[in-house]
C-alpha cells in the first residue's frame, strides 16, 4: 500500500497552484512573462530492468517555462516609457554588473543616466558631440544636459520666383532705404560663431531682358562695398541659365570676440515667370545655442533631443539583447532576468535588426497574462489536488481495514 502517488500529485498541484498565484498576482505589472507548470511522470528504478506492468510511483513538476510572447501595447504620458514590440530584451547594469528586462518603464536620475525603478541604468550606444553614435560597445546611457553649441552661418539658400513682367531699373540708382530703387528684398537671420544673430536682407532689381541684380545688406548696411553681390540670369523659359553662377560669396559683420563670418548666398533653382514675387524656401545652416527642452525615442532606439533653439541633436541609441533559449534566463526579480549557461550569451544590438524588436516611446508592454485562463487554470488545479487528496483518503481506507483484521 503506497501514498507516494498521492502526495507526490498534491506537491505537483500545489506547486501549480504557486504558478498560476505568481501568473495572476502580476496581471499589472509591466513587462512581466507568465509561467506554466510543466509535469513529468515518475517511475522507480529497478535492477532487474524495466516492466511493462509497472503502476509509477506519482509525478513530479519537471520545468516552471516563462512563457515570453508579446503583451499588449498600452499608451503613456512619459516619453521614457518605451516598450519592445517583438523580440528582445533591455541590457541594464548595475555598477557593470548586467541584468535583462521587458519592463520599459524608465526615467532619468540626478546625474541624466536613464535608470529604471530599482536604480538600474539603460545601456546603449552614446554619441559625440555632433551626434554620431558608436556602436563599437555598449555603456550606460546619460542625457547630456549640456548646451546645443552654436553654429555660424555657411550656407544661406534660397529659392524665389522673381516676376518677368517687371519693368527693368537701373542699379546705379539702388538705394535700400527707397522701395522704389528694386522690385523685391526679403530677409532672414544670419548666425556668427557665437551664435549671435542678425539680419540679412537681399534686394532684387531687374536691370534687363532676364537679368536681376542682387545687394545683400546686414543689419541695414550694405554689403560687399554697397556693390550688387551678383546678377541672376535666366533663360527664356524662366530658369536659371546654367552657364551663369547662382552662389555668391559675402562676408558679414560679427560680434566682439567672434570668428569672421564669410558664407554662400545659394539661389539654385530660383525662377522668373510672370507671376508675382514669391519666396519659396529661405534657410541658413547656423543657429544659436539652445538647452535641452525635450527628447524623444525612435523606433529603432535612436535617443533625438529637442533644443530650444529649434535644432535637435542624435544622443544616443538604446541596446537590445536577444537569446538562443530565452526560457534558459535565470529570474532575478524586479522584473529583471540574468543569463545563464542555458539561456546562451546575450547577441547584442540596435533595436529592428536580426531578431531585435522595434521600439515604441510613450508606451509599455503590459504582462503577457491571460487572466480569463489563469482563473480557469486555477479551477483545473484545485479538482486535481482534491483528486489527488482523494486517492490518499482510499488508500487510508483500505490501509485500515487491513489493520482492523482479526
Amino acid at each position: 500500500m503506497s501514498f507516494q502517488q498521492g502526495l507526490s500529485g498534491l506537491n505537483a498541484a500545489a506547486k501549480n497552484l504557486d504558478v498560476i498565484g505568481n501568473n495572476v498576482a502580476n496581471a499589472n505589472t509591466v513587462g512581466f512573462k507568465q509561467s506554466q507548470t510543466q509535469f513529468a511522470d515518475v517511475y522507480a528504478n529497478s535492477l532487474s530492468g524495466g516492466s511493462s506492468i509497472q503502476a509509477g510511483i506519482g509525478v513530479k513538476v519537471a520545468d516552471i517555462a516563462q512563457q515570453f510572447s508579446q503583451g499588449s501595447i498600452t499608451a503613456s504620458n512619459n516619453p521614457l516609457d518605451i516598450a519592445i514590440n517583438g523580440s528582445g530584451f533591455y541590457r541594464l547594469s548595475d555598477q557593470g554588473a548586467i541584468s535583462y528586462s521587458r519592463n520599459g518603464q524608465f526615467h532619468p536620475d540626478k546625474d541624466g543616466y536613464i535608470v529604471n525603478s530599482s536604480g538600474l541604468r539603460l545601456t546603449g550606444f552614446s554619441a559625440n558631440t555632433t551626434g554620431v553614435i558608436n556602436t563599437s560597445a555598449p555603456g550606460d546611457l546619460q542625457i547630456s544636459k549640456a548646451d546645443l553649441p552654436p553654429a555660424a552661418t555657411t550656407l544661406v539658400s534660397g529659392l524665389f520666383n522673381l516676376d518677368s513682367r517687371e519693368a527693368p531699373l537701373s542699379s546705379a540708382d539702388f538705394d535700400l532705404a527707397d522701395p522704389t530703387s528694386y522690385h523685391s528684398s526679403t530677409s532672414l537671420s544670419i548666425h556668427d560663431s557665437l551664435g549671435n544673430p542678425s539680419t540679412l536682407s537681399t534686394y532684387f532689381l531687374k536691370t534687363g531682358t532676364n537679368s536681376w541684380d542682387v545687394f545683400a545688406a546686414n543689419e541695414g548696411s550694405l554689403l560687399n562695398g554697397g556693390a550688387a553681390v551678383g546678377t541672376l540670369n535666366f533663360l527664356s523659359g524662366g530658369a536659371l541659365d546654367p552657364l551663369s553662377s547662382s552662389m555668391f560669396s559675402l562676408t558679414a559683420p560679427v560680434s566682439t570676440g567672434a570668428d569672421p563670418l564669410a558664407f554662400n548666398l545659394d539661389f539654385a533653382g530660383t525662377s522668373q515667370f510672370g507671376s508675382n514675387f514669391s519666396v519659396n524656401a529661405l534657410d541658413d545652416d547656423g543657429y544659436a545655442s539652445g538647452r535641452l527642452v525635450g527628447f524623444d525615442v525612435g523606433a529603432d532606439g535612436v535617443i533625438r533631443g529637442s533644443y530650444s533653439s529649434g535644432k535637435f541633436l542624435t544622443l544616443g541609441q538604446v541596446a537590445l539583447a536577444n537569446f538562443a533559449n530565452p526560457q534558459g534566463l535565470e529570474s532575478r526579480g524586479n522584473n529583471t532576468w540574468a543569463e545563464s549557461a542555458s539561456s546562451g550569451a546575450a547577441l547584442v544590438g540596435v533595436p529592428n535588426t536580426g531578431s531585435l524588436g522595434v521600439l515604441q516611446s510613450g508606451a509599455v508592454e503590459d504582462s503577457n497574462v491571460e487572466l480569463t485562463s489563469e482563473l480557469v487554470n486555477m479551477i483545473t488545479a484545485q479538482r486535481v489536488y482534491q483528486a489527488n487528496a482523494q486517492t490518499i483518503k482510499t488508500q487510508d481506507q483500505l490501509l485500515q481495514t487491513i489493520v482492523n483484521l482479526k
